[in-house]
């Protein structure tokens, strides 16, 4: 593991977690010269230990690690740290690895080879959202299920629901709009960014995971919860019913 000293701690800080010497440094090297503070390790172990030991806002991760799969990795840092961005890097190209590495728990990925310009463009747009400044609204409550965008909070039945952050911010986008048809251009534009640079699959993935999210929430229940239902709307986008039912 190789780690800058005494990094300034004003910065946003980096986990790049990436086996390939040449990869590795030109992602050092980027991120300290566009103001990030990189921290960079070569083991899936290390990372797993480094995020013990320091807070970190952004996870770069190669997916072919030598010593553990980097799902993995995405899998247990995601359950220690939800807020945490994470950014997989990765030679996979078929869907079914790039869906994989999302519901593992990632928010992005890029596939390499990609360009640092790229890659910045990317956190640029992710950060946004993680920091742009959220007006006071009432919380929106749809059958038994109370979305408070002010306070983060996905409740029902009086209990919280675990979302990962990009599930609730698109949760938040149909509830503001229930009874609506919403676009998948006017999801990835207000939930990711309107210059965003992926594949729509991330919506897809993102949504599912909400879904199952709520769905589990409700089957745990001490009783019967009444959930809105999302809708798909075929070469449209997607429709948070007002009326509580199932989801799809």
């Amino acid at each position: 593991m190789r780690t800058p000293a005494a990094p300034d701690r004003s910065r946003l800080r980096v986990l790049v977690v990436e086996d390939d010497d040449t990869i590795g440094r030109h992602l050092e090297t980027g991120l300290r010269g566009h103001d990030y503070a990189p921290t960079w390790c070569r083991t899936g172990a290390g990372a797993l230990a480094e995020a013990g030991r320091a807070p970190y806002e952004v996870l770069l991760l190669d997916l072919g690690l030598p010593d553990m799969d980097g799902l993995d990795v995405a899998r247990q840092l995601r359950a220690r740290l939800p807020d945490l961005l994470i950014v997989v890097l990765t030679a996979r190209t078929d869907d079914i690895d790039i869906i994989a590495g999302l519901d593992a728990g990632a928010d992005d990925y890029l596939v390499k080879p990609f360009s640092l310009t790229v890659l910045l463009a990317r956190l640029r747009a992710h950060l946004r959202r993680h920091t742009v400044a959220v007006p006071a609204r009432e919380p929106v409550r749809l059958g038994d299920l109370v979305v408070d965008v002010t306070a983060r909070r996905c409740v029902l039945l009086g209990v919280d629901v675990p979302l990962r952050a990009k599930e609730f911010d698109l949760l938040a986008v149909l509830a503001a709009r229930a009874g609506e048809a919403v676009s998948r251009e006017t999801l990835m534009a207000e939930v990711w960014d309107e210059n965003w640079y992926g594949s729509t699959k991330t919506l897809d993935v993102t949504l599912a995971g909400l879904r199952r999210g709520l769905t589990e929430a409700a089957q745990t229940g001490g009783r019967p919860a009444r959930l809105p239902r999302i809708t798909t709307l075929r070469g449209h986008g997607y429709r948070l019913e007002q009326q509580p039912g199932p989801p799809d």
